[in-house]
């Protein structure tokens, strides 16, 4: 069994949906839709590089987790 730190991650990017940040380096916070290890592709907020070859770490929700994190939005003041 290979040790998890040896483990490659891949991902798709299948929809970029916006961008809502941007940092001093470049990178852009976004939404898209992104396949992880060749699963569905689920919402995923995260900051990218450039190019999207890189990334920062993130968050990765189901379509309802959106919908209900979007719900809890709406009551910020």
């Amino acid at each position: 069994m290979a040790d998890e730190k040896e483990r490659e991650v891949t991902f798709e990017l299948t929809e970029h949906i916006g961008v809502f940040g941007k940092d001093a380096k470049g990178w852009t916070k976004e939404l898209n839709r992104v396949a992880w290890n060749g699963g569905p592709a689920k919402y995923d907020i995260r900051s990218w590089d450039e190019g999207h070859h890189k990334m920062g770490r993130g968050i990765t929700l189901t379509k309802q987790e959106l919908l209900d994190l979007r719900n809890l939005f709406e009551q910020v003041d």
